[in-house]
């Protein structure tokens, strides 16, 4: 599982017309799920994303996490994340997940984060989607559950 993590002043997601979620101070976390991913992966990146420290305490410096500022939560899927372009300029996203296991895993990425944010906010599965955001700092952070960066 890979994400994008950016800390935000404000973000939203609108498909179509509808708002289909939206925050302010908290994390903006871009989901991508592989054919290799269990919900083993998901609760391990929930629980990592939800403690990073990228919020800054009193003396300026990156100390506090998502749960410690009480911020929220917008969690989006983005399957492009698992494109592959080593070979010539088209992506292939074979190491993508299929959509239904995919959502899946995504669900249950939202369900372990909502243990302990209120009100996750997401995008909508599969669905074309506008992502606005106000990147904090800016600071963006990649990860990936079997850590290869």
């Amino acid at each position: 599982m890979r994400a994008v993590v950016q800390r935000v002043s404000r973000a939203k997601v609108t498909v179509g017309e509808d708002i289909t979620g939206e925050i302010d101070k908290g994390l903006l976390v871009l989901l991508g799920v592989s054919v290799r991913d269990s919900e083993k992966d998901a609760i391990y990146l929930a629980d990592k994303i939800l403690n990073l420290r990228v919020f800054e305490d009193a003396e300026e410096k990156m100390n506090l996490s998502l749960l410690d500022i009480k911020g929220e939560l917008l969690v989006v899927s983005q399957f492009t994340l698992y494109g592959d372009v080593t070979r010539g300029r088209r992506p292939s996203f074979i190491e993508a997940a299929p959509p239904e296991r995919a959502n899946h895993l995504y669900e249950a990425f939202v369900a372990e984060a909502g243990k302990q944010v209120d009100g996750v906010q997401t995008g909508r599965f599969q669905a074309m989607m506008d992502v606005e955001l106000v990147n904090d700092g800016p600071v963006t952070i990649l990860l990936d559950s079997e850590k290869l960066f």
